[in-house]
């Protein structure tokens, strides 16, 4: 995919998560950090659950990787949108109608 593309899928304003003083991302696409799901944000809500208050212990190194690798995730399902959404009206136009039915009963 070319970088221009890339970048229009993905903003080209950016932004840091910060954890903590010692634990944060930075340079998040914006588009990433905002992405939500059931109306929450994935990385916000993720990263809210591991507060240092709520664990009682400082975040593991693999965690922290862990919201890198979710970032990623995201990420590419921006970079894919295009071609999903193209797949889905390509899958609704040619998806099969069911006859309503005479009754109105579904029989």
């Amino acid at each position: 995919m070319p970088r221009d593309q890339a970048l229009q899928l993905l903003g080209n304003i950016t932004c840091d998560a910060f954890l903590n003083d010692v634990a944060y991302w930075s340079n998040l696409p914006i588009r990433v950090w905002e992405y939500t799901i059931g109306g929450y944000q994935v990385i916000k809500k993720w990263l809210s659950y591991r507060e240092h208050g709520i664990l009682g212990r400082a975040l593991h190194a693999e965690e922290a990787r862990e919201v890198t690798n979710i970032a990623r995730r995201i990420a590419a399902l921006l970079l894919l949108e295009p071609a999903l959404d193209a797949n889905y009206e390509a899958v609704k136009q040619s998806a099969f109608a069911w006859p309503p039915s005479s009754s109105g009963s579904g029989k």
